[in-house]
């Protein structure tokens, strides 16, 4: 199986310095899957471990959304309250697949949503919101009242968590509560970047 010095150092740099993926490599150099594994074997090139390739996985995902550098006074505003509404109410586990932010105030949820949508021009199909509320309220309005709040389509919605244990005349969230899911982990590490940065700025006072 030859192979010339271009093809062999082409390899090399794609595999270790691009962080190319076998098949991508093959695919770039017109050349089989095999060939690569050869290379690879014969030049002694340690394969990645699986976490090590899941990692690289993610970091050539492409983005589903678009950051906005250059914002506006009223831009820079609204970044800031949903990066703080964010950091106060969002979910901010490591293991988090995406963003979700989750609350019963229609002000609070109707300025994260303009929040993703005019600062990191988010992609609308991967919106997702999950109502929370009781069994003695009416679902099917609920959800056509936060549709029409976020302007995100009522197929978005995913199956509502009605809890049965209410109390007659107890206290209960008017409209009950909605969790605003985006799938994209990268622009959920976007946010915490952002929230980590105002917390340093904040040590500084």
């Amino acid at each position: 199986m030859s192979m010339d010095n271009d093809q062999l150092n082409s390899i090399k740099a794609l595999y270790c310095n691009q962080k190319l993926s076998m098949r991508e490599i093959a695919e770039k150099l017109s050349i089989s899957i095999d060939a690569v594994a050869y290379f690879m074997r014969k030049h002694k090139i340690p394969r990645r471990s699986f976490p090590e390739a899941s990692a690289v996985v993610f970091h050539n995902k492409s983005l589903s959304f678009k950051e906005k550098n250059k914002l506006s006074y009223s831009e820079e505003k609204l970044k800031l309250t949903g990066l703080i509404l964010y950091w106060s109410e969002g979910y901010k586990t490591v293991k988090s697949h995406g963003v979700d932010f989750a609350n019963s105030d229609p002000v609070m949820i109707d300025l994260f949503v303009k929040f993703l949508r005019k600062i990191y021009e988010v992609d609308e199909k991967r919106f997702r919101v999950l109502l929370y509320c009781y069994s003695n309220q009416d679902v099917e309005s609920l959800i056509a009242f936060w549709s029409k709040l976020t302007k995100i389509p009522k197929k978005q919605f995913t199956k509502p968590y009605v809890r049965k244990d209410f109390i007659e005349n107890g206290r209960k969230m008017k409209y009950g509560m909605v969790h605003i899911r985006y799938a994209d982990k990268k622009l959920f590490l976007s946010i915490m970047k952002s929230i980590e940065e105002i917390k340093s700025k904040m040590r500084r006072w």
